[in-house]
């Protein structure tokens, strides 16, 4: 049994698809409200800030993914995303489940230095610090020898369907429909995006490789980084028509955010916008070198055109 923990998500299905596809076709989908995605799918309904209902949830289950995502909002991922993962040890390490753990970078520095596996945690504000403790969590219950477990480490997404990120949201949705796309602070800076179901592939390859437990991974983007000018030139060629683009610059958010929330919760994360952001996975690609990582070029065409 392979369990997923937070179910319903674009990543999270992904996931599911892949291991019924290549892994196993005992899944079990763990969430408030579950839905199938097989038809063989197992379906719990459970609450994971409850401990016993996540012991539950986990009880059987040879491999558990915790994809849990929450909405942007710091009071609520203090609140919630720490008790969850405490659960999720208590449970994995009773019942002696393995744990994949699919994590993102706001801990990370918001600087041009290449980020890799071993990069310190120096989170910028509160979503930031809190990723930090939970994935220090996880690390210390590793070392501790109470749980097997490894973490997959994505960037930002961006992606098909439901896929949600401000790559999505404020460039390829708009451009979908015939809008303006929005730039955070510098069109020029790389940017490292992650393919959403690049990302759910690596995780389900991981949790099924043996010798990947123990340790963090980087999962794979494609390594010809592209700035958001270069995406929008690329999304002009894919749909035949010149598309210009706004810059939201820095002082919008600063004089924005006491008014927006939803600028407020971004503004922590715009160093990573202000630069060139290089997120790493040669140590992946090293170590799966078949794996097929999606271009920039064909996630954006995929997008736009399918």
């Amino acid at each position: 049994m392979q369990t997923v923990l937070g179910a319903g998500g674009p990543i999270a299905d992904e996931l599911v698809n892949e291991l019924h596809r290549n892994h196993t076709k005992d899944i079990r989908l763990v969430s408030r409200k579950p839905t199938r995605v097989n038809d063989t799918d197992e379906l719990v309904a459970a609450d994971l800030t409850d401990p016993d209902a996540t012991r539950r949830a986990v009880a059987g289950s040879d491999i558990a993914y915790l994809t849990v995502g929450l909405p942007l909002d710091s009071q609520l991922w203090e609140g919630q995303f720490p008790v969850m993962m405490r659960n999720v040890i208590d449970a994995c390490a009773e019942h002696g489940t393995k744990l994949v753990f699919f994590d993102n970078t706001y801990m990370y520095p918001g600087t041009p230095t290449p980020q890799t596996e071993l990069t310190t945690f120096t989170p910028g504000g509160r979503k930031g610090r809190v990723r930090g403790q939970i994935a220090t969590m996880l690390l210390e219950a590793l070392r501790a020898g109470r749980v097997e477990a490894l973490i997959g480490r994505a960037p930002e997404f961006y992606g098909p369907g439901r896929t949600t990120s401000y790559t999505n949201s404020l460039v390829f949705d708009r451009i979908k429909v015939g809008k303006r796309p929005f730039v955070p602070v510098n069109p020029h800076a790389k940017r490292s995006l992650i393919w959403t179901p690049d990302a759910s592939r690596a995780l389900a390859l991981l949790g099924n490789t043996p010798d990947a437990y123990g340790q963090t991974w980087h999962l794979p983007v494609d390594p010809d980084r592209k700035s958001y000018a270069q995406l929008i030139e690329i999304a002009g060629e894919a749909t035949g028509r010149k598309i210009g683009y706004t810059v939201l610059p820095l002082l919008a958010f600063r004089l924005g955010r006491r008014f927006v929330k939803p600028l407020d919760e971004m503004y922590e994360l715009l160093a990573r916008y202000r630069d060139d952001n290089i997120f790493d996975s040669s140590k992946f690609t090293a170590r799966f070198p078949d794996f097929q990582v999606t271009s920039y070029r064909e996630g954006a065409e995929r997008i736009l055109t399918g």
